[in-house]
């Protein structure tokens, strides 16, 4: 692998930049068209807008700014490897020459709000002027990839999902990226709702991925993504994540804040052939809603699906409910008692427990509970 440093200009750069489609959804272009900005393997534009400010006020003050870096995939053509926010963000200013500039460019920004066609001919020529520094780098494919990732180590973390894309480009990638990865994306539009996470960091398509990867049995979501890599197109996991969404949306018609951020791919999987009633698993809802015991809210979707408590997280005992039921028994496991065995325990040596059980109607009051001895209250955890 061969990699060579160059030197070229703010106006070379921003030569013949173009952003195909909204917010470049269809590619980026720079330097007279011989850049691709925007590689399958780059994340997208996530630039804070004060990150971007400074860039472009650095170029103004003369102020060096990190090196980028480029690979070279053909005669005078080349892919950015690092570097696409400061890029994007100097091309996005500039591209602002007059006020006609601000319509295909609604991206255009100010920057102590200025325009770039607010500033004086000497202050535009000072930027056009800047010299970057890019490092350039001519190898495999392999090799390119591998570098990529070095250098993104000293950079802004990349993601689980964003390192993934670096090893699985191909047409799969590049047209499940359109559907999950830009910003208001159709899986976003369909799923803000129902699913955590930013598109742009790839978090909406880590999801879907992880979800039908679980449907088909597969091992990790790198699995998928290899099984995946040159096909056509993701038509296969675009269906599947909107049936996930419209399942949910069939199965639990009254919409609460708890239910974003439920693993509903994986639910669906499992009871997407069950016959449900929308009606009672509502009524069930609202009454474990009203439960003051249930601490987990949100896991009550899952709980009416398989009937596993764990999901609950029914309240527990707290300390001084616990000292209370001690003093009260003296410091005698009742068990114990019943078996002839007057023992006292020391309070840290026993467990609270609900005497009548949450999901047989008991709650967690002092009238409801009991301390037990560790072997006795494990002996009844195991019926």
């Amino acid at each position: 692998m061969k990699i060579d440093r160059i030197q070229i200009t703010v106006r070379e750069l921003t030569a013949g930049y173009e952003e195909k489609g909204v917010d470049g959804i269809e590619g980026v272009v720079a330097y007279s068209g011989k850049l691709d900005v925007r590689p399958a393997y780059q994340r997208e534009y996530i630039y804070p807008d004060k990150d971007r400010d400074e860039v472009i006020r650095s170029v103004r003050k003369g102020f060096p700014i990190n090196v980028m870096y480029w690979a070279k995939t053909g005669a005078d053509r080349y892919e950015l490897m690092d570097g696409q926010q400061r890029t994007i963000s100097i091309c996005r200013y500039v591209a602002a020459k007059d006020m006609d500039d601000l319509r295909p460019y609604e991206c255009c920004y100010t920057v102590d709000n200025f325009f770039f066609y607010n500033l004086t001919s000497d202050q535009k020529e000072q930027i056009l002027d800047y010299v970057l520094d890019i490092y350039v780098c001519d190898g495999t494919p392999s090799e390119i990839l591998a570098w990529f990732k070095v250098i993104n180590i000293a950079g802004k973390v990349l993601s689980s999902q964003e390192l993934r894309n670096t090893s699985y480009t191909g047409p799969w990638l590049s047209d499940a990226k359109q559907y999950f990865s830009k910003p208001n994306c159709v899986a976003y539009r369909i799923g803000k709702d129902y699913v955590t996470g930013s598109p742009i960091r790839q978090e909406f398509l880590e999801k879907a991925i992880g979800w039908i990867t679980a449907r088909d049995g597969l091992e990790s979501i790198e699995k998928y993504m290899a099984l995946h890599q040159n096909d056509e197109n993701a038509s296969a996991i675009r269906l599947y994540f909107k049936r996930v969404i419209d399942w949910t949306k069939d199965v639990f018609p009254v919409y609460r804040k708890e239910m974003k951020g439920i693993e509903w791919g994986l639910l669906y999987n499992r009871f997407k052939d069950a016959e449900l009633d929308p009606i009672a698993l509502e009524e069930q809802i609202k009454r474990l809603m009203m439960d003051d015991d249930v601490t987990n809210k949100k896991g009550i979707y899952t709980y009416v699906l398989t009937g596993e408590e764990k999901h609950l997280s029914i309240r527990a005992f707290s300390d001084s409910m616990k000292r209370q039921i001690y003093e009260r028994q003296s410091g005698i496991c009742p068990m114990c008692a019943a078996e002839g065995n007057a023992k006292v325990w020391g309070i840290t040596e026993m467990h609270a427990d609900h005497i009548i059980p949450w999901s047989k109607g008991g709650h967690t009051t002092l009238d409801n509970g009991q301390m037990l001895c560790r072997d006795h209250n494990l002996a009844k955890g195991s019926k």
